[in-house]
């Protein structure tokens, strides 16, 4: 069964402020890439890149933007990229009416309902909800 991943999960990889979260969030892509289960949905790479190179309150950015580029190109390599279209579009603006979703975890769930992948990783929603056809997980609830 493929699962979408969220930005988050890419995010925690290069974020040691939280060892537990990054330490889980690298297993999960190391077995995701082992057995070929994870998708990444184009919006992910696009946050991914926007969230490691931005400077944080009393921090520098989690990585320089030639090594962000560097880890997208891996990812793109590793895992299948999916990508918008205008049934995407217009299921996440259902989705944002009928389950009260901000536009950015709308979108996200409306790439999985497309895709006909029935699980979504990610911190960003209610753990264990399901949505439509999809089902959200929190791989870091019990850490």
């Amino acid at each position: 069964m493929a699962i979408l991943v969220d930005t988050n999960i890419l995010v925690y990889c290069f974020d040691a402020t939280v060892p537990s979260k990054q330490e889980r969030a690298r297993d999960l892509l190391r077995r995701g890439v082992a057995n070929e289960s994870l998708r990444l949905p184009h919006q992910s790479l696009v946050e991914f890149v926007r969230a490691v190179t931005r400077s944080r309150p009393t921090k520098d950015a989690l990585l320089s933007r030639e090594e962000a580029t560097l880890h997208v190109e891996g990812f793109m390599s590793q895992f299948p990229v999916l990508y918008p279209n205008e049934q995407i579009f217009r299921t996440a603006l259902l989705g944002m009416g009928a389950y009260r979703l901000p536009w950015f975890d709308a979108h996200l769930w409306a790439y999985a309902e497309h895709y006909g992948l029935r699980e979504i990783l990610s911190e960003d929603f209610q753990d264990g909800r399901l949505y439509g056809t999809v089902r959200v997980r929190n791989p870091f609830v019990d850490l």
